[in-house]
């Protein structure tokens, strides 16, 4: 199949096994799993591709539908327009918005402008949205810890904007300035870790000892799993490899985590061809992960290059297995039903084939992160 056919969707966390073969000089991969797509890019990115397949292109998309070059360039080469902000799509187009959320503002400004929206917010953003609501209904001050600009943070933040300050880590701490003490709650970014947001959560409760924290998790399941791997196997490699781009928050993080689980060294690419032979002089055993908007092909492309330099016995790592999924946007349910399209995603079916016995980890925020 060529590249304008093959779906870029399904690329589950617990893929196929990668063949291995015995090295002579005891060169080995330590390959993470789970790793790659989470079930809020996957959903995403199937969107797009549903909605280019139905609606035919072009299809506008609000921002980069996931923090992944390749994703994007293979999706514009289908037929999808990304552009920054929504009046830059022409009025009555039809647009997907990316699964970072927007805030309330944008869906304003799309209804003015007569635009067809499909919103592809992962729903685990969605459930902070909601949370930040519920809060400034509630007259509190919200904080919410993230990184300044990103944008599921503006998104969450236009949610409220009078009750809600971003704090970007530890360091601004001191700078906050709250009406009352004794009602202030904080909520996070879904996709920092947890050990960067615990130091900050613990910074913060030092300053206000009564400090509400949010009914339920709101760390991304898939940040504090792909982490888990990584300080698995990070202790054993010399070099660790995560591929991911360069504005992926999560694919970033899993670097730092790598060096500060004792790994040797750890370098993130976006694929292959950006590989050097010069980081691996020297090294036998290579871990190799991937961030959570990062299809299979291109952790399969990493590995072939590395087998070829000798590396070709490949381990798996594994920590803890998952059981998400979610469902594409009603609105394209509904249409794709409305035309006798089969909307169960066809990757689900795959992965019950492959025996996957997907349960979501049991880890809670503040606690070890490792398996």
């Amino acid at each position: 199949m060529t590249e304008n056919t093959v779906s870029l969707a399904g690329s589950s966390a617990f893929p196929a096994d990668i063949p291995s073969e015995a090295s002579a000089d005891g060169k080995r991969i330590l390959i993470a799993t789970p790793r790659g797509y989470c079930a809020g890019v996957d959903r995403a990115v199937d969107t797009v591709e549903k909605a280019l397949e139905l609606y035919g292109a072009p299809v506008y998309v609000r921002k980069e539908i996931v923090h992944n070059k390749f994703v994007v360039e293979t999706l514009t080469k289908r037929g999808a327009i990304f552009v920054s902000e929504t009046d830059e799509v022409p009025e009555g187009a039809r647009v997907v918005f990316s699964a970072h959320g927007v805030s309330p503002a944008v869906h304003e400004e799309a209804q003015r402008r007569n635009l067809l929206t499909i919103d592809a917010t992962c729903p685990l953003v969605t459930k902070v949205h909601k949370q930040a609501v519920r809060f400034a209904n509630d007259d509190y001050d919200i904080l919410l810890i993230g990184h300044d600009g990103h944008e599921e943070v503006e998104g969450t933040q236009g949610e409220a904007p009078s009750h809600i300050q971003v704090v970007n880590g530890p360091e601004d701490v001191d700078g906050i300035e709250v009406r009352d003490p004794d009602r202030v709650v904080w909520i996070s970014q879904t996709t920092l870790s947890v050990d960067e947001t615990m130091a900050t959560v613990e910074r913060l409760r030092a300053k206000f000892p009564n400090l509400i924290d949010p009914p339920s998790d709101d760390i991304c399941y898939a940040t504090q799993n792909r982490q888990g791997a990584v300080k698995k196997m990070a202790p054993e490699s010399d070099v660790v490899i995560v591929v991911g781009s360069a504005n992926s928050s999560n694919s970033v993080r899993l670097v730092e985590v790598a060096l500060e689980a004792g790994a040797g060294s750890a370098q993130r690419v976006d694929k292959a061809d950006e590989l050097r032979q010069e980081w691996f002089e020297g090294a036998t055993t290579i871990g190799v992960t991937s961030g959570a908007s990062v299809p299979e092909i291109l952790v399969r492309e990493v590995v072939d290059w590395l087998k070829a330099r000798g590396f070709t016995a490949v381990e798996p790592v594994s920590t803890v297995t998952e059981d998400v999924h979610f469902s594409l946007p009603k609105n394209l349910r509904g249409d794709l039903k409305a035309t006798g399209v089969e909307v169960d995603r066809p990757h689900k079916v795959r992965d019950r084939k492959a025996g996957v016995s997907n349960a979501r980890s049991t880890h809670r925020i503040g606690e070890a992160n490792e398996s």
